[in-house]
């Protein structure tokens, strides 16, 4: 069986803590200051964060030097997908089991919620999809 915490790993969650600091600062400000809404809050904030990370990973966790389109194109299309299942999940979980608290309270918590699944299934489509090296497993 192929490791699958290694130093690539580690390095993915030194990107993710830096993406999530500029990414969650973007959704909760958005969100509680400006009062965009959940949708508008947590997409600006992987607009945003997702910039970040692609050049963070593709240079320093998998060290990808290929100038693609393809490349750019499947990190697009794994966030996207990353991000719809993510929250798409977590906002009617979580909206369901926290249903005597307000809005605002759930709302909060999905997003949060769909941070944590967010962050695992973007993993394994950066490291097994989308900057995909064969070195790597061998």
């Amino acid at each position: 069986m192929k490791k699958v915490i290694d130093w690539v790993t580690i390095k993915f969650l030194i990107v993710g803590v830096i993406n999530t600091l500029v990414g969650t600062s973007v959704m909760f400000v958005c969100y509680n200051v400006f009062h965009t809404g959940y949708w508008i809050a947590s997409a600006l904030n992987y607009i945003i964060g997702s910039i970040v990370s692609f050049f963070l990973n593709k240079y320093f966790t998998f060290k990808s030097g290929k100038k693609s389109a393809a490349e750019v194109v499947r990190f697009i299309l794994n966030i996207t997908v990353c991000y719809v299942l993510a929250y798409g999940i977590a906002k009617p979980c979580v909206h369901s089991i926290l249903g005597g608290y307000s809005l605002t309270v759930r709302d909060n918590a999905a997003m949060l919620a769909g941070m944590c699944l967010f962050v695992g299934l973007n993993y394994f489509g950066q490291r097994y999809i989308v900057f995909r090296r064969r070195d790597y497993y061998n």
